[in-house]
Formats: structure tokens, sequence, C-alpha cells
């Protein structure tokens, strides 16, 4: 069922075009130099069909709440997504958002040497100048009153965010939100996907982050439940006032 990205009425990037590529589930909000919705488009629709034509001689890829390994003749979008599944001990379609926003966001800078996609609170971004994402935590009285700052390095970077509380992707915790930063945006969606399964409470922050932490390639974490907040690494936070 689709469901509307309210959040997306706060997004704006001067200088970069903005559209929207979806399909089926698959819903794109995508800022580059042009217009490149025809090319993004057909990126998407090539890496969904890629993901979907495995399912359908692996069902389990599909359904395996736990890491499995990709058949040989799997695609790389596939073998990468079980990649970052075994790295953070979750299912590999915990991954599949950050996978559709990297390999379109990867191919899309053929044309654009800047690019974002934000795919269901998942982002990839290429950025020669800082960007501030804003943090709704559903319900939390944090929600909505910082702002992670994101250098302008010219560099790829995923940032991908888990919730148990807000939207309709499984979860067995219940953060308000669990942030991940990484260079490889398959990994952030994926930790970000164990770490909010670790947080049941406040008690369990430091532990969350901990785990975060152990995982090579993994920048930063993020983990709010309420009124508490626990963070770690290349977490720059701002005031959106301030902005």
């Amino acid at each position: 069922m689709y469901q509307k990205r309210f959040y997306r009425d706060y997004m704006i990037s001067q200088g970069l075009v903005r559209f929207n590529v979806t399909v089926f589930e698959s819903d794109l909000e995508i800022f580059a130099k042009c217009n490149l919705e025809n090319e993004a488009k057909k990126l998407l629709k090539q890496y969904r069909a890629e993901i979907q034509e495995y399912i359908d001689r692996h069902p389990e890829f599909l359904t395996s709440l736990l890491p499995i390994k990709a058949r040989d003749n799997a695609p790389g979008i596939v073998k990468h997504m079980c990649l970052a599944a075994e790295a953070a001990g979750v299912g590999p379609m915990a991954a599949v958002a950050g996978a559709i926003s990297q390999y379109v966001g990867m191919a899309l800078g053929e044309y654009s040497d800047e690019i974002i996609i934000e795919n269901g609170g998942d982002i990839f971004m290429k950025n020669k100048t800082d960007k501030h994402i804003l943090i709704y935590a559903g319900r939390s009285p944090l929600s909505n009153k910082m702002a992670l700052q994101i250098r302008g390095e010219n560099k790829t970077v995923g940032i991908c965010t888990s919730s148990g509380t807000v939207g309709h992707s499984l979860s067995f915790g219940k953060a308000d939100a669990a942030v991940v930063i990484s260079r490889d945006t398959l990994l952030a969606d994926a930790v970000a996907t164990a770490v909010c399964n670790m947080v049941k409470d406040g008690n369990d922050i430091e532990e969350s982050i901990d785990f975060a932490k152990s995982i090579h390639g993994i920048d930063g974490v993020l983990v709010i439940i309420g009124d508490s907040l626990g963070a770690w690494g290349k977490i720059h936070l701002v005031d959106p006032g301030d902005l």
C-alpha cells in the first residue's frame, strides 16, 4: 500500500533539479544537475528486474530474516545485498532500499556529478556542498529538532534510517530512529535495521551503538528512542533553526 512521504515536503536542494521515479513499490525522489527521469526509470526497472528474477528462482532471498549466501550466478546487486546482510546479521532484503538507491545513483553519476536519491528514508548522495538532513523520529520529543550535516566532500555516502515506530517496514525493535552512515549505502541500510532491532528501551542504546561500531565500513550511528539519544562517529548535528 502506498504511503505518502510527507517528509518530502521539507526537501530542497539549491542548484539541483528535482524529479520522482516510481516503479511499483520503488519510489525514488531524486536531485541531480539535470532532469534524468528517463534514465533513472530505465535503471530502476533494470535493477528491480534483477532482484525479482532472483527471488523467483530463490524465494528464500525474499523471506529470510537471517543472512544467506548468494548463488555464484547471482547478479551483482544481489551479491552485494547478501554481503551487507551478512555483516549486519539480518536478511538480505533489509538492504534492498539502499541497494536500489546506490546502484541507480552510481549509474546516474555518468550524467551528473552531484546526485541525491531518497528511497523510503534511505539516502544515497554524492555532494560537493554541505547538505543537511532533518531527523524525523516519530513521536519522540527530539523529532525534527536536529539535522545531520553531511560535508560536501564530493564522495559518495549512504545515510539510512530504520524505525520501530514509524512506517510499515518489519522491525523487532522500538527505536524511533536508528540512523547509520557508511560509504556503502547497502551496508548502512542493513546495519540500521539491525541496530533498530536491538533497541527496546533507552538502556539498549549503548549496546546497539557498540554493535554498529564493530562493523567495518560504518562511519557513524545515531539512535533515538523517546527522549534518549546516543551517537558515535561522523555524526555532526546542527540546529535546523540555524539553517
